[in-house]
Formats: C-alpha cells, sequence, structure tokens
C-alpha cells in the first residue's frame, strides 16, 4: 500500500529539519521545510526563508506572506488551499541571494515534494525558483506566460517581496494572479483527456446474406 501524500511531505518534512548538507543549517533558528494542503492543485515555489519564517519554521508568513494571501483571495482561495515551499530550506545569512550549490543541496527535497504532491500547476515567485523550469527566461519578460508538460503548467510570477518594493509591478501581478483558474481548468482538461482510454476500432458491418429468390 503507498504511503499517503502528508505522511511523505511529513517525512519529507524531518529529513529537512535535520539536513546538514550546506552551511545554511548554521545559524538558523528552524527549518522551513514547506507547508499547506497535502492535495492541493497548486504549488508556489519561492526562493528561501527570512527572518519571520526562520523564527516559526513556516514559509511566507511575514510581509510577503500577507501579499500572498491577498493575493490568494483575489481567486477565492486561501493559505489553506495551496502548498507554500522553498528553493532553500534554511534561511540565507542576512537574506542573501543563495548560492547554486545550496540551490544543489536542497534540490532532492524539492523534487520530492513535487512528486508526493504532484500539483496541476507550480507556480515559481521570483527568479531563482524560475530557473528552475526556465533557465534561460528573464522575469520582466515571461512573468504570466505558463508553459506546459504532460503533468501540468509551470507559472513564472514576480516575487510578492519585489512586488512589494515597487508597487508599479502589482497591477500586473494581480493579472497574471486572476489567470491562474482558467489555467487550473486547463490542466484538468488536458489530463483527463490524456486519461481517456483510446476509441475502440470501428469493426466493419457483418456482411449479410442475400437471398437467391
Amino acid at each position: 500500500m503507498q504511503p499517503d501524500r502528508a505522511s511523505v511531505l511529513a517525512a519529507i518534512a524531518q529529513e529537512v529539519r535535520g539536513c546538514k548538507q550546506c552551511r545554511l543549517h548554521e545559524n538558523t533558528t528552524n527549518a522551513v521545510p514547506g507547508a499547506g494542503n497535502p492535495n492541493a492543485e497548486i504549488m508556489f515555489i519561492g526562493e528561501g526563508p527570512g527572518f519571520n519564517e526562520d523564527k516559526q519554521g513556516l514559509p511566507f508568513v511575514g510581509r510577503s506572506g500577507d501579499y500572498l494571501e491577498k493575493l490568494l483571495r483575489l481567486i477565492n482561495l486561501r493559505r489553506e488551499d495551496v502548498f507554500i515551499g522553498n528553493v532553500v530550506k534554511h534561511r540565507p545569512p542576512e537574506n542573501r541571494d543563495p548560492l547554486p550549490d545550496e540551490i544543489l543541496a536542497c534540490k532532492g527535497f524539492l523534487d520530492r515534494q513535487v512528486e508526493a504532491l504532484n500539483p496541476l500547476v507550480i507556480v515559481t515567485l521570483g527568479r531563482f525558483s524560475m530557473a528552475r523550469y526556465f533557465p534561460t527566461g528573464k522575469i520582466t519578460q515571461i512573468h504570466g506566460q505558463p508553459k506546459f508538460d504532460e503533468q501540468r503548467a509551470y507559472f513564472p510570477l514576480f516575487h510578492p517581496a519585489a512586488v512589494l518594493r515597487n508597487p508599479g509591478l502589482i497591477s500586473a501581478m494581480e493579472a497574471d494572479f486572476h489567470k491562474l483558474p482558467d489555467l487550473l481548468q486547463e490542466v484538468r482538461s488536458r489530463r483527463a483527456a490524456a486519461q481517456k482510454p483510446p476509441d475502440p476500432p470501428e469493426t466493419p458491418d457483418k456482411p449479410v446474406q442475400l437471398s437467391l429468390f
């Protein structure tokens, strides 16, 4: 019997809390494995924990988290409806950018979370999570433009912190968020079509023996 999603995600979180694969665990208060609905259709991936996240062990609980919740309300969703994670699971010192080896050290955890959740849509928040799926993309050029594979859509958005620093991005961020319901429905339709069994081949009508009289 396969373990349920919640159990798998809890096991990954426990591993993250004990992880010492890179320097980021040093001088932090809590790991931030990620949190949310194990049956979420949408997974958000940010950059890394900040001060408030490090203190609480939860993702997006500061001003960026408040803004993310406001954006979710625009499309009638709550934090409890989605899953939120980060590219790195411990706070980088002074909130500096995560380094390539630190991202690589956390990659296996994030890969397993994606596999366990199997979300319809992965929303990348900011350039570091965007680079995971759009390695040559520039966020100012591709935000709000999804790409698809056999399983899901990948949807690059600005990081909420960047929007808070630059209010001129608010209208673009809200417009992008409003695309999410239609994007979810499109992926549902794609998955349903992929799972539909092929129509049986047509068989010719059985010939009828004509009477000689």
